[in-house]
């Protein structure tokens, strides 16, 4: 799709507000220090629990930027482009949490399980997405 045409289709910023709000909000989380977070019982470290945390979290990030995407009057093909990239931009922005977190926050460190985490919830919304078009219920432009 030309540049124009998607200036005019364009959806305003509002829209994206509870993504961006959910963006900054693991902002913060990961930049507690792990003597500020919650203890946990033994049976909640045994099923991994804080990578269904990771997933969640990321998947209902990539999902609150992917929703407006699939309200607006893009065609399914240019809205298949913007999931893709938003899943892209959760992966990334799930590393870069991880880097934060082993540079910058004390008693924190950098975890490839938490990381492939992020990423995997990233894609729970992508895919979520991808159902939702292939069964219709993602309007689409006329």
């Amino acid at each position: 799709m030309h540049k124009k045409q998607l200036q005019d289709k364009a959806l305003h910023i509002s829209k994206f507000i509870p993504g961006i709000a959910c963006f900054f909000v693991i902002l913060v989380l990961i930049c507690l220090p792990s003597n500020k977070l919650p203890e946990v019982d033994e049976w909640m470290i045994v099923i991994n629990y804080d990578k269904l945390i990771h997933i969640g979290i990321f998947a209902l990030l990539a999902y609150l930027f992917m929703y407006p995407i699939s309200r607006s009057s893009f065609s399914i093909r240019d809205k298949w482009y913007f999931y893709i990239k938003i899943t892209i931009a959760t992966v990334i922005w799930g590393m870069t949490t991880e880097l934060i977190q082993k540079f910058f926050i004390p008693s924190r460190s950098f975890s490839l399980s938490d990381f492939a985490a992020d990423g995997i919830g990233g894609i729970v919304s992508l895919i979520y997405f991808k159902i939702r078009m292939a069964k219709g219920s993602v309007q689409s432009s006329k």
